[in-house]
């Protein structure tokens, strides 16, 4: 059987630590986590010219975390909290998510992807999170868990993990407040903070708040398997 390939978005950066002149950005896990399921990521570069080209060649789509926040523009707010706007990538992302979804293929938002996916649906987003009662930027490093979360029953998130309650890490300061159109909410933390939502619409298109690339559990396992079974 032929392997999945599978678009990765990635960060980008202008400071001097890597190279004089601006870069990409992409931690080795999300590239490995993938590998260990035998398909082939594929990092796409932020030329929205080349999205349709994209789309045509990748059997799925993730859209990552990393150092970035969303415009408040795009979400019809002003900017309170945010930081580190990144409007080439974040125009991108949302370019190449609304062109792949009519595909019915597999896409999976981790993190500040998930936002990307509930802004790209018309939703909005809490800029600045109260570290109490959960520090969702946790302290402990991020190949560990920090809280649970909350599956609710009838989501696609449940028929993959099988359980209601789950660990997971914990990295961002921002998070989903209204709900973009036609998703829905799949998990959330015990103080109220939604971690996962996904599309009613759409064959799979989830979008997580924590980090499963970093394979954790063995949810993780099976959410990243999972993915990867349904782009094939």
């Amino acid at each position: 059987m032929k392997k999945p390939i599978i678009g990765i978005t990635l960060d980008s950066e202008k400071e001097k630590t890597y190279s004089n002149f601006p870069w990409y950005a992409l931690r080795e896990n999300y590239l490995t986590s993938l590998t260990k399921f035998n398909a082939i990521p594929f990092p796409l570069l932020h030329e929205k010219k080349y999205i349709s080209d994209f789309c045509d060649l990748i059997d799925g789509l993730i859209i990552t975390g990393g150092n970035f926040d969303i415009d408040p523009k795009l979400y019809k707010a002003s900017n309170i909290k945010s930081k580190n706007i990144k409007n080439k990538r974040t125009n991108f992302e949302i370019g190449i998510f609304k062109n792949f979804f009519k595909y019915n293929k597999p896409i999976l938002g981790i993190c500040g992807g998930a936002q990307v996916i509930n802004v790209a649906c018309g939703g909005t987003l809490i800029q600045d999170l109260k570290k109490e009662p959960i520090n969702h930027e946790q302290i402990n490093p991020r190949n560990q868990t920090s809280h649970n979360v909350n599956i609710l029953e009838n989501t696609k998130l449940h028929k993959i993990c099988g359980t209601q309650k789950i660990k997971v890490n914990s990295a961002h300061h921002q998070s989903i407040k209204k709900i973009g159109k036609e998703l829905k909410i799949s998990c959330k933390a015990n103080d109220g903070v939604i971690e996962g939502i996904e599309h009613k619409k759409h064959k799979w298109c989830i979008g997580l708040q924590w980090h499963p690339e970093f394979l954790i559990t063995p949810y993780d396992l099976q959410i990243i398997k999972n993915f990867i079974d349904e782009s094939k």
